[in-house]
């Protein structure tokens, strides 16, 4: 059994997440990898109000009685879902594991603390992930630039940012981006982490949501099949690479701006993508990781063989360590 820090301070059997995903972090998901040890994620605001997130959990517990999280990502917006009343329901709700992304944690930390529950932030660099343990989260969760969504604009891929991140916390952390099984596991606790978290490996399971057709995109393509957009305005974002990003990449490079792009980017389109199959509806996200996933197998079993084969390379490691058989 892999025990670590993050296993230990979050009450969890095995150091794998699934991360918080936009209409994917669902009750059956997130309640099959808790169920297997891992700590599985249900996504705020993919659920219409709060109200219907409340249900959501309680739907999740009918599913497991180990411990979910529920993923809480505060984005810059026009017209910005009431966050506060998201917060209040998940404290209401019981939960006692938040995952939060985006912005600075620190507003909503005060009420997470008052009533135990223990927060994982997502950052993307070593600065922020210092500022998150300044302000009082449990634990981090840092993405490489091979992450799918938002990687952030250092451009830092995980071989270099996981150890820089381990010589730099004290907290717990877990490592994102690239990591699809065991090998990748074993090389993050090689590097310095207590932990993955994973999204597209987590999407490409049985219990995910989302339409096959994705799923089959997923198991097909290869670590050349996603595109960067939004770089020329500082907001980087990994997608799938079809017939949308790849005209969004184009308008943004001959000098296009956000309005130029908007219709083409709008989240119900993406969504459409998820329900329907639609692979070109809208821009969805995915990682490089798509290149290492090759099955859809259920939530559990990748949690499962994900750890045994982990065990098995660290141990196979330790093989080299050893002294040599004496001749006769």
């Amino acid at each position: 059994m892999l025990r670590t820090r993050f296993t230990e301070a979050l009450g969890i059997e095995h150091p794998v997440v699934q991360g918080g995903m936009m209409w994917v972090g669902r009750a059956e998901l997130a309640a099959a990898v808790s169920e297997a040890g891992g700590l599985g994620i249900i996504t705020a605001l993919t659920q219409p109000t709060p109200a219907d997130l409340v249900k959501e959990i309680e739907r999740a517990r009918t599913l497991t009685d180990k411990p979910f999280g529920v993923n809480l990502t505060i984005l810059p917006s026009i017209n910005p879902p009431p966050y506060d009343e998201y917060r209040r329901a998940i404290v209401d709700a019981g939960v006692t594991i938040v995952e939060t992304a985006g912005s600075n944690p620190e507003p909503h930390m005060d009420m997470f603390r008052s009533h135990g529950v223990k927060v994982i932030h997502k950052c993307t660099s070593v600065r922020h992930a210092l500022k998150a343990e300044r302000v009082g989260v449990t634990a981090v969760s840092i993405d490489g630039f091979e992450c799918a969504g938002h990687p952030g604009e250092d451009d830092v891929p995980g071989l270099v940012l996981i150890p820089a991140a381990a010589d730099a916390l004290t907290i717990p952390f877990i490592a994102s981006g690239g990591f699809a099984d065991g090998r990748g596991l074993a090389a993050a606790l090689a590097l310095g982490a207590d932990g993955v978290n994973m999204g597209s490996r987590f999407m490409c399971t049985v219990e995910s949501p989302v339409s096959q057709v994705v799923k089959d995109r997923i198991v097909e393509a290869t670590e050349l099949d996603t595109n960067l957009i939004f770089r020329s305005l500082r907001n980087t974002a990994r997608v799938a690479k079809n017939a949308v990003s790849d005209e969004v990449v184009q308008i943004l490079a001959e000098g296009g701006q956000f309005e130029d792009v908007r219709a083409l980017v709008a989240g119900a389109r993406g969504r459409t993508v998820f329900e329907d199959g639609d692979l070109d509806a809208g821009i969805w996200t995915v990682g490089m990781v798509q290149g290492l996933i090759r099955d859809v197998p259920p939530a559990g079993d990748v949690v499962r063989r994900m750890v045994a084969d982990a065990e098995a390379i660290l141990r196979s490691r330790l093989e080299l360590f050893s002294e040599p058989l004496l001749r006769a």
